[in-house]
């Protein structure tokens, strides 16, 4: 996948606009924006564009099963599956599981995950303990778990003779994934850990240089940008300085 390709998507769920960019007006429409701004992001690489779909979702309530947590319904995933398909595109299967565990969410996606363009996006800050409710504080997971998942995802790989699988771990503050250097990679599961947390271009400059210092090897680095909240009082990052920061984003995601 790397250095080939730079992902560039963006991530969301129909009907729910303010999860993301995805979940706004026509899928389709939506696509065709994305590759012109992955486009954007080439710098010398193949542009790769993701559909990053919420496909497991943090709730306040608890639900009748006490996960806070709801799973977006297979046939809405199916019909994403088959426009990243017609559009050449990844499809990331983005998970905040609440209080479920994380490896069983990502078990009950395998009926999508044993195709060559699916992968896995965790949302570590809405994986939360016993006690916690999802929005009322960061949940967090650490480097034994993502390497438990990895390791699934790499059976998978290995059983159905499949090309690399990206894994994203989207990490808003440094609390949210413990014990980093725990975190081993498995053959066939590209690990690539995405810098978010909202704001101006310097204080994303700032998130990104906490983040991504004394990176473990073989982790590849992502960067989140948000549409409406970083223009906020400021503005938006460029394409330009994006690509400008170092490392180099080898995964850019627009929500």
């Amino acid at each position: 996948m790397f250095p080939r390709y730079r992902l560039v998507g963006f991530c969301g769920l129909p009907g729910a606009a303010a999860l993301g960019r995805l979940g706004t007006g026509d899928p389709g429409e939506r696509a065709d924006e994305m590759a012109k701004v992955a486009r954007s992001y080439a710098g010398g690489r193949e542009p790769l564009p993701v559909l990053e779909l919420l496909a497991v979702v943090a709730n306040a309530a608890a639900g009748p099963d006490g996960t806070y947590r709801s799973r977006t319904p297979a046939a809405t995933v199916r019909r994403f599956h088959q426009l990243a398909r017609r559009r050449r595109a990844l499809l990331l299967l983005n998970i905040q599981p609440g209080r479920a565990s994380v490896l069983d969410e990502v078990r009950s996606l395998r009926e999508w995950l044993v195709h060559p363009d699916v992968g896995v996006a965790l949302d570590p800050e809405w994986e939360m303990g016993g006690g916690e409710v999802p929005g009322d504080s960061y949940g967090h997971t650490d480097g034994h778990e993502l390497t438990e998942v990895a390791r699934y995802l790499s059976e998978l790989v290995e059983a159905h003779d499949l090309p690399q699988k990206p894994l994203v771990f989207h990490q808003v503050a440094t609390s949210v994934v413990r014990e980093q250097s725990a975190l081993r990679p498995q053959p066939g599961v590209v690990l690539i850990k995405s810098a978010d947390g909202i704001g101006s271009p310097g204080l994303k400059r700032g998130t990104w240089r906490r983040l991504v210092g004394d990176l473990p090897d073989g982790l590849h680095t992502g960067f989140k940008l948000f549409y409406e909240e970083d223009a906020q009082g400021s503005r938006l990052m460029t394409p330009k300085e994006v690509l400008a920061l170092r490392p180099q984003p080898e995964y850019v995601m627009y929500e």
